[in-house]
């Protein structure tokens, strides 16, 4: 099976739709995106936009959901900015806030974990908050 993200005027996601393979497949029997693109069209109407999207990230960065972002100068899928003073890490294709996560977030032992930390992001203060411990009873 195929998956195609339907882009609008804006490059936001607003479907993924799952293609059978033969319906992608040129007059050679090969697999083929713009073949695949035309079977959208053919379907949703001529005037739609389409890009392939990976469930397995094989292509693009990351599989196309619904609300992403795509980037065609760089031919990737991301998602959008959480908070507006997060930066895009175009490493990673993911959003970095400008202050690093307090080193205590997370599980206090990963072997052995008894509890476990997290914040909330404050965009008005652009700080980690309201630091929260779950303790875990070990079932």
């Amino acid at each position: 099976m195929a998956h195609f993200a339907q882009i609008d005027s804006d490059n936001i996601v607003t479907q993924v739709i799952v293609v059978g393979n033969e319906d992608c497949l040129d007059s050679a029997g090969n697999e083929s995106e713009a073949v695949g693109i035309a079977f959208c069209q053919d379907l949703l109407g001529a005037d739609t936009n389409w890009v392939q999207t990976s469930y397995n990230a094989n292509i693009r960065f990351w599989y196309a959901g619904i609300g992403m972002k795509y980037d065609s100068n760089n031919d990737v899928f991301y998602p959008q900015s959480p908070y507006p003073s997060w930066v895009l890490n175009t490493s990673a294709w993911v959003w970095d806030a400008p202050v690093a996560l307090p080193d205590d977030a997370g599980y206090d032992d990963v072997d052995n974990p008894t509890e476990y930390v997290s914040y909330d992001w404050d965009e008005d203060s652009t700080s980690w908050t309201n630091r929260t411990v779950l303790t875990l009873n070990g079932n």
